[in-house]
């Protein structure tokens, strides 16, 4: 398959660890680790908070400096396979500097979030932890919790729709250049995997487990690599541009480094992420770039979801990682004008 020769991350640990504990020793509060720079209108701080399968998650809080009373607020998490330092956090920034009281976290088993597993991904885990989230955001006191949106990029996208489907605590959704990764795992790229090779794939895997217990520790799936050959598809250099530089390179993102486990992708070869997406009551706004290989997984979803306070925004020219971090790409006044539409 082309997609894990090139990019092991975007489709398919570490030793295990108590529940609760970090998966990399958490950065000091007075350094500021992340791709981009502190914006000196919010104030930030370090969070954690518990999911309901008992995983405390690491977060960066933003806070808008010139506002007080109860403000509504945004969950951000995502790209897959990055943390809360690279496109989360920016989008969380700027939706800080925008009036919101923010929530970046890192998913579960991932960055400085707990998880006896590491490196690994879960449709149903990684929807509860924005749950996990709004619960946060809820409890405080700047926060109105009848005004709580979230937003989701790339995988984190499907997963923000899929919590979007269950917690009606959800106001507004936005999803951002959103992949849906139980089809991009199970059909491939552009629906290209049939049955045969989902069982070719499934056999795979499952050698590798066996392999991995006799080891005693999972091998691991690989990121963007190092050097891409030269045939590589054009997405997948875009992907390099992004984790393989100083524009977005992290030392805790699976992306940037040696990838999710391989067996991490047993949960979305047979399953289906989005079930029931026309009945999601509250509001729902898919972004994604005209030009992003992706772009059809928001083409898809979107004539499944239903009534008036659902929009599709294509961005013109943009491409599936322009999305991530470029300020003058991401949509940002539509997004925050969606935001305050409907978290009221």
């Amino acid at each position: 398959m082309q997609r894990r020769t090139f990019l092991g991350t975007t489709v398919l640990g570490a030793t295990l660890m108590t529940v609760n504990a970090p998966a990399a020793k958490a950065a000091s509060a007075e350094v500021w680790d992340k791709t981009f720079a502190l914006d000196d209108r919010v104030a930030h701080e370090k969070v954690r908070f518990t999911n309901r399968f008992g995983i405390e998650l690491a977060a960066d809080l933003y806070r808008p400096k010139n506002l007080t009373g109860k403000l509504p607020a945004i969950a951000v998490s995502g790209p897959f396979g990055a943390v809360k330092e690279q496109s989360s956090g920016l989008y969380a920034q700027e939706l800080a500097i925008r009036g919101f009281v923010t929530v970046a976290f890192d998913p579960s088993f991932t960055g400085e979030s707990g998880g006896v597993a590491r490196n690994v991904a879960s449709p149903d885990i990684n929807a509860e932890d924005f749950s996990a989230a709004v619960d946060y955001l809820s409890l405080r006191d700047d926060v109105d919790p009848k005004r709580i949106g979230i937003c989701g990029i790339c995988g984190w996208g499907g997963f923000a729709l899929r919590a979007a489907m269950m917690d009606t605590r959800i106001k507004a959704t936005v999803t951002s250049t959103m992949y849906d990764m139980c089809r991009a795992t199970g059909n491939g790229y552009f629906d290209a995997i049939d049955a045969n090779g989902r069982w070719e794939m499934l056999e795979k895997m499952n050698a590798q487990r066996t392999v991995d217990v006799k080891n005693g520790a999972p091998a691991r799936a690989g990121g963007v690599p190092d050097k891409l050959p030269d045939d590589a598809p054009w997405f997948v250099k875009d992907y390099f541009d992004y984790y393989k530089t100083k524009r977005g390179y992290h030392p805790r993102s699976l992306n940037s480094n040696a990838g999710w486990n391989v067996t991490s992708f047993f949960p979305f070869v047979m399953s289906t992420l989005l079930g029931r997406p026309e009945e999601i009551r509250n509001a729902v706004m898919l972004v994604h770039g005209d030009k992003a290989h992706s772009v059809y997984f928001s083409k898809d979803i979107f004539p499944k979801l239903k009534g008036d306070n659902k929009r599709l925004l294509l961005v013109p020219g943009a491409v599936h990682t322009d999305l991530y971090d470029k300020k003058d790409v991401i949509p940002f006044d539509e997004i925050e004008k969606f935001y305050r539409t409907y978290l009221v």
